[in-house]
């Protein structure tokens, strides 16, 4: 029986590692598949060891707050190592835990695959050496990160983006208007502060600020929150209501069919921002780290775009805000202006060309075929 030990650490990886679990039990079934993860991971049929979903952090400062949590996790997942013998281990992104996971790993001589690996394209290629020192196999999800791990002389396997799959609205566009109570040529914006406390600290107080801007320029404006499963929505809720009286409905879930029927929105820098573009939804990306963290990331970061679509494109399409450019005044005027026809309609051309540079479906096949391939190898030498 094929054992595989997989390690998300928050809400974008708890996703992922759900759909990869899925795959690997339909691709070998009896596989027995544990480790740490969120409730969709778990109810994909991983038994979960340890749930840090609620606590995973934005950046060095943050971070910071739960190391000593991290590290008794750590010592956890290495004794599961130790009693449960894994054919394989899966590193799903969370870089700042699951690094010292795969060092862990191949010390026990352990095969280890990194699915939604680290940021090295942006961050620098410190990382990519250090996983090709521990001979991890990268599952690449761009052609650009396969290209970069493979110049630090890593192991690459390019499966494509699980997300050519997922992103699709339950309805079509017009169905889901009605449905959320949006009429006609209603204007529909939707607001999406992230899936972390800490985005929605830094995010949802200027986006709520420039959404009563928006709406002084253009009455009739409508605007719904979906809130991610990693929060509560009753906090959401209240937040909003505290804000004072603007037509903004807090659903829970539901991102892609919000997405589906707003004409444009605000977006935590991260991957909605990739679910939007994919969706042809004009969107403003913006993020707010605390100041240490941020002056840390100008120092490491190497790229000249931030969001994913921009990064893909080689050319900003999405406007970018970061740190004291997130204001109300800044978000409104992005998006009065991505509200404007002719705007909306150039805007969603170019973002019509970021499928067709991400490859093919299927990258969730792809990825578990590529697991249990390199776990069977293992085994094999192991044995």
């Amino acid at each position: 029986m094929t054992r595989l030990l997989l390690s998300a650490g928050e809400a974008s990886g708890d996703l992922h590692g759900a759909d990869l679990a899925r795959a690997l039990l339909a691709q070998a079934p009896g596989a027995s598949l544990f480790g740490m993860g969120g409730p969709l991971m778990r109810d994909a049929g991983v038994e979960l060891l340890f749930n840090p979903t609620s606590m995973s952090t934005v950046g060095f400062v943050e971070a910071l707050r739960s190391v000593n949590v991290l590290r008794r996790v750590l010592a956890r997942l290495g004794q599961a190592m130790d009693e449960r013998r894994p054919d394989a281990v899966v590193c799903i992104d969370f870089p700042g835990f699951n690094m010292r996971l795969a060092a862990l790993a191949r010390s026990k001589g352990i095969p280890v695959l990194y699915y939604f690996s680290p940021t090295v394209w942006a961050w620098g290629k410190g990382r990519a050496d250090k996983l090709a020192e521990l001979d991890v196999t990268i599952l690449a999800v761009f052609p650009f990160e396969a290209e970069a791990y493979r110049q630090a002389g890593c192991r690459v396997e390019f499966v494509g983006h699980p997300l050519l799959d997922r992103v699709r609205p339950s309805a079509e566009r017009e169905t889901l208007r009605r449905e959320f109570g949006v009429a006609g040529d209603q204007p529909l914006v939707a607001i999406m502060p992230g899936s972390r406390e800490q985005e929605l600290a830094y995010l949802l107080a200027p986006m709520l600020a420039a959404a009563r801007i928006v709406l002084s320029q253009r009455p009739g404006t409508r605007f719904i929150l979906p809130v991610a499963h990693t929060l509560n929505v009753q906090d959401v809720r209240k937040m909003v209501a505290d804000a004072g009286p603007l037509p903004v409905d807090v659903v829970e879930g539901r991102a892609y069919d919000v997405l589906g029927a707003a004409d444009a929105a605000m977006i935590s820098m991260g991957t909605a921002t990739l679910e939007a573009a994919l969706l042809g939804v004009p969107h403003v990306a913006c993020y707010r780290v605390s100041s240490t963290t941020y002056q840390l990331a100008r120092f490491l970061v190497k790229l000249p775009h931030v969001a994913l679509p921009n990064i893909i494109l080689g050319r900003e399409v999405v406007p970018e805000l970061l740190q004291s450019r997130v204001t109300a005044d800044n978000l409104a005027r992005e998006l009065l202006k991505l509200l404007e026809p002719a705007r909306h309609a150039a805007v969603r051309a170019e973002l019509a060309q970021v499928r067709s540079r991400m490859g093919e479906g299927g990258a969730v096949a792809r990825a578990a075929a590529a697991v249990l391939a390199r776990a069977g190898a293992g085994a094999a030498g192991a044995g």
